[in-house]
């Protein structure tokens, strides 16, 4: 017997996980969505946004609420359960390492490596972080089909820090490219759709 499918439900398909692209901008100070591209970041000040923003994997876009039990005299029938705090999981950003070292400097800022200042915390060493999964599809300009990517669905980690960075492990017997990786912790996980 077939099932029925109920009215308002998409019909689409899910997207993959595999096209997606990061970018870093400036805080707004306002709380809009950021301005710029990464040259208003004084960290990545001369690195190409397509640069700055190619990585391989990007984990712990993960936001959860600790739930506040609240236990009412004459209710047997279990506790009311109210909204509590919520919290953000670190997210990790990953790449093959490349000879530019922005994502180095940058973490070097709040930890006081390479010399510098112990704690670069200013705000203006914060960033934006939006993460948006990207479709291919074709635009048809001047009679010729051309191929497009275009942002479908966005993430914002907003007001993020660096708080680890680490290279893979070293082996000359291996033959896998080495991995960095930079995590980042942050104030709000948002999300939309940008299409």
């Amino acid at each position: 017997m077939p099932i029925p499918v109920p009215a308002g439900e998409d019909p689409s398909l899910p997207f993959p996980g595999f096209a997606f692209h990061v970018h870093f901008a400036p805080v707004d100070p306002n709380g809009g969505a950021g301005g710029g591209g990464t040259g208003g970041f004084p960290p990545f000040d001369g690195v190409a946004p397509e640069i700055a923003g190619g990585f391989s994997e990007v984990s712990g876009l993960e936001a959860s609420m600790e739930a506040k039990v609240i236990k009412v005299g004459g209710r047997n029938y279990g506790p009311v359960q109210r909204a509590g705090p919520v919290s953000f999981a670190t997210v990790v950003l990953k790449r093959g390492i490349i000879q530019s070292r922005y994502l180095w400097n940058w973490w070097a800022l709040f930890a006081g490596a390479n010399g510098a200042a112990n704690g670069g915390w200013a705000a203006a060493n914060r960033c934006d972080v939006f993460i948006a999964l990207m479709r291919e599809s074709t635009a048809v300009t001047g009679g010729k089909p051309v191929r497009e990517r275009k942002a479908v669905i966005g993430w914002k980690l907003e007001n993020a820090m660096p708080i680890k960075f680490r290279v893979g492990d070293l082996n000359a017997r291996g033959t896998d490219i080495l991995i960095e990786e930079l995590h980042l912790v942050h104030e709000g996980l948002h999300t939309k759709g940008v299409v």
